[in-house]
């Protein structure tokens, strides 16, 4: 059976040729054969020359993500269940040397469009898949996709954590749920560099652990020994468990989740390690009053939520990164180390670098990047799709 046809307006394939795998709604012409939400359609350019096949998204900005890319004017490929499945294999094979190594059983599988899936989002934690369909495409071969990972060697268990807001722009409700296997063990611990981390499953943020910061957790321990260490917005409490464990002087961890906090106190517990304080505060007022103390701190780690889920809202979140940093950097004592980040994929790292200098000239400090730190290898950026490269980190040394 053919496919729904969607003409693009004359010029807009170029991005396309580029292998780029989203299309705007104001770069289509028309849309043929009335297709339905998450459908499979043929996309062509003004001239009829096919260019690929697309998920169908009406309600989204993006009208269409692409599954596959015509070849000189070929389509060799077809989207049913073979090739959604394949393709979840492919890319939980790609990932296979980082549980090889021992280092970790926590890595995330599937990557949306950067492994030729959008709208997927996968992380495995031991024998558990946690997984979100942030799409109507991906919703459309949710069976499928759970079918595969729960193939996967070694899957016990696939757990659906679809509630992120993206969903509502896509007009798809909420889902959380078992989808797979046996429900997800209340004392889910993953392994990483040999500490222990409990997983939220069902109400921990986004699919209960920051798998994207394991560059940033490798880093703090050349900075945190004998060092006096203030880590904001703790969540899991990860990065106070390194430093602690590295021999920090001193550990205090701001969050303003009560729940955050008892799971930061059961990490500790799970690496029979104190770490510290525990402030239950927003940031903002937290990092004002320890500012009015003159209070000072050898390494402080800044990694707030999103800020700018679009590029409406950048302005908003330019100026609250602005006042975290300029907070931070007032807190830093002479030769100490922040390790700030923006996970905000609508800033840019040129952006996110010119508002931390502008915080450091506002504190009067002289301040130097001596790293970046970015989201690992299970996170990986596509050429031709730039929009992957979300998480953004400098390690910065103040004089």
């Amino acid at each position: 059976m053919s496919s729904p046809v969607i003409t693009l307006r004359p010029g807009r394939e170029r991005s396309l040729s580029r292998r780029h795998p989203w299309i705007f709604s104001g770069a289509i012409a028309r849309v043929g054969d009335d297709p339905q939400p998450g459908d499979t359609v043929l996309i062509e350019s003004s001239s009829k020359e096919p260019l690929g096949l697309a998920a169908y998204s009406p309600h989204s900005q993006i009208r269409a993500r692409m599954w596959t890319f015509a070849n000189g004017g070929e389509i060799a490929e077809t989207v049913d269940d073979a090739f959604v499945a394949a393709r979840v294999v492919a890319a939980a094979a790609r990932r296979a040397d980082l549980f090889a190594g021992g280092s970790t059983d926590g890595a995330r599988l599937v990557f949306s469009e950067a492994d030729g899936l959008p709208g997927l989002i996968a992380d495995r934690y031991g024998d558990t898949v946690v997984v979100q369909f942030t799409t109507v495409g991906a919703e459309r071969w949710r069976e499928v996709m759970a079918d595969a990972l729960a193939g996967l060697d070694g899957v016990g268990s696939v757990f659906e954590r679809s509630d992120a807001d993206v969903r509502e722009r896509e007009g798809l409700e909420p889902r959380i749920g078992l989808l797979r296997g046996d429900a997800p063990s209340s004392d889910l611990v993953v392994h990483e560099d040999g500490r222990r981390f409990g997983i939220d499953v069902t109400g921990g943020h986004k699919t209960g652990f920051y798998l994207d910061q394991r560059n940033a957790r490798r880093a703090i321990p050349h900075f945190a020994a004998g060092a006096r260490v203030l880590n904001v917005f703790s969540y899991t409490g990860a990065f106070s468990v390194i430093a602690a464990a590295s021999g920090a002087a001193s550990v205090s961890s701001i969050d303003s989740s009560g729940p955050a906090l008892a799971v930061a106190a059961r990490n500790a517990s799970l690496n029979s390690i104190d770490i510290g304080e525990l402030v239950e505060a927003d940031a903002f007022t937290a990092l004002r009053g320890l500012r009015d103390r003159a209070r000072q701190y050898d390494l402080i780690l800044l990694d707030p939520p999103k800020l700018a889920n679009t590029e409406q809202q950048v302005d908003k979140a330019t100026r609250a990164y602005k006042d975290l940093n300029l907070l931070a950097i007032k807190l830093l004592a002479p030769g100490g180390v922040l390790l700030t980040f923006s996970c905000s994929g609508a800033m840019t790292a040129e952006l996110f670098q010119k508002v931390v200098a502008g915080a450091a000239l506002d504190a009067r400090r002289e301040v130097r990047i001596i790293d970046r730190l970015a989201q690992p290898s299970d996170h990986p950026v596509p050429l031709a799709f730039p929009e992957a490269e979300y998480l953004k980190g400098l390690v910065l040394r103040a004089d």
